[in-house]
């Protein structure tokens, strides 16, 4: 049988917080659907995915760290309840009006101060400088598809 989830530092990455291949018409809603998952998995209140939408209109879309990859997330707050992550790839991009564009997978993050996610972020940079990594996960089909992707370049 094979495990659902797989550990990242702190972090859970779970299936039921993973979507492929989802419609998305524009940035904003992409971050929407992506914090959808955070809400639904009781990390995060609605009011956070506002703040990662407010937050790239407020300080532009410095979210887009990687060709195709955007990390969405906000500040700490009393919004999140938990830390956790949530993972969405796009079937058709989106565009946030940077040399990155256009963003197929959008990678929610929620934490409850500054410092509990650094280590959880050093292991999913890890996995993303990996050599073909983003357009794999792009190209996967199924949670379970990006579970093994992540399996296999954090081993």
């Amino acid at each position: 049988m094979r495990v659902s989830y797989e550990t990242i530092g702190n972090y859970m990455f779970k299936k039921e917080n993973i979507l492929t291949k989802v419609k998305a018409g524009n940035w904003t809603e992409a971050i929407r659907i992506a914090g959808g998952l955070l809400e639904s998995s009781g990390s995060i209140t609605s009011k956070y995915t506002d703040a990662m939408i407010d937050a790239v209109k407020e300080m532009g879309p410095y979210m887009v760290i990687l060709p195709h990859f955007a990390l969405a997330h906000a500040a700490p707050s009393k919004e999140v309840l938990k830390d956790d992550f949530a993972l969405i790839t796009l079937e058709e991009p989106v565009l946030f009006g940077v040399p990155n564009d256009p963003v197929y997978i959008i990678l929610a993050l929620c934490a409850k101060d500054g410092k509990s996610h650094m280590d959880s972020l050093a292991k999913i940079a890890k996995v993303l400088m990996e050599e073909n990594t983003i357009q794999e996960m792009i190209d996967a089909k199924t949670p379970q598809e990006i579970l093994d992707i992540t399996e296999k370049h954090l081993l």
